[in-house]
């Protein structure tokens, strides 16, 4: 029997179904043989449909960009709920000490633990957006995971440049997780290093309460104007006192990292992420 803290349907409740999936899943695993989870605890947070930045986005990167609501009515079109009746769940995945000690120590490309990790990590973050989102559905909570609807994809936007129509970042920064950086990296209590997930369900979930106002609080660069180490990190000289070249950044990891990975490690994915690790916010948030 559930005791209270994790009535079906509860905070607590989603919670312990994320961190039982990152725990008991066989696909939460690094794939080299030594039986390592690609990641560290997950951290969660949530966020109502109804909270005003989900429309500024929708109005900055117009008429691609979906709202929540928007979302779920893809997934289940013969069932249009509006804003007031969804919550979005959001997750960050910290990477391991290990990967991160590695990935430290490169200056180019990425270590092989943080290639699996962008690979097979990732490809166990998306087995837990379906698993939960499918989880929620089965119990009277119908749920989506909007980065693993057909329709997901980037487009070129002309103020932002290549954007996606929902972006798991900019998610978890509305759901309380963190604040932007220099690099666009988003910087949480367990640091930049991360991966992040999210789902929107039909449920009543509190709004996780942000320990920041703006959405770049927690950057020394922002914050305090010092640091900027996430510029000496990137090889492709694609972050700089102005900010992060997104097209300079893809063009290094579809044209030099991601097929090095390919050619040295056997991995799929597109890993570089030298900019996140060897820094002040690698770990945690650094105010």
């Amino acid at each position: 029997m559930e005791n209270g803290s994790t009535k079906t349907g509860s905070a607590a409740w989603v919670e312990k179904l994320i961190h039982e999936f990152w725990a008991t899943s066989p696909q939460n695993t690094l794939n080299n043989g030594t039986g390592e989870k690609a990641w560290g605890q997950p951290l969660v947070g949530f966020a109502r449909a109804t909270h005003p930045l989900f429309k500024k986005y929708c109005e900055d990167l117009s008429p691609f960009y979906w709202s929540p609501e928007q979302a779920f009515q893809l997934a289940f079109p013969a069932e249009p709920v509006p804003a007031a009746e969804l919550s979005v769940i959001c997750w960050v995945l910290p990477q391991t000490a290990e990967t991160c000690a590695d990935q430290s120590r490169e200056t180019n490309m990425p270590a092989e633990r943080w290639a699996r990790s962008r690979d097979f990590g990732e490809k166990f973050n998306c087995a837990l957006r379906l698993q939960l989102a499918a989880s929620l559905t089965a119990a009277g909570y119908p749920a989506v995971a909007p980065e693993r609807l057909p329709a997901f994809a980037y487009q070129h936007s002309g103020q932002f440049g290549i954007a996606s129509n929902w972006s798991e970042r900019h998610t978890a920064h509305i759901a309380g997780l963190g604040t932007f950086g220099l690099s666009d990296g988003l910087i949480t209590v367990r640091g930049k290093a991360v991966r992040i997930g999210s789902v929107v369900a039909r449920i009543d979930l509190p709004a996780t309460a942000a320990a920041y106002s703006g959405y770049q609080d927690w950057c020394l660069w922002f914050a305090k104007g010092t640091c900027g180490m996430c510029i000496k990190r990137c090889p492709a000289e694609a972050i700089n006192e102005a900010g992060h070249d997104k097209d300079k950044c893809l063009a290094y990891i579809r044209e030099v990292s991601a097929p090095y990975a390919q050619r040295t490690y056997g991995t799929e994915a597109t890993p570089c992420g030298l900019c996140q690790v060897k820094i002040p916010c690698e770990k945690s948030c650094p105010l």
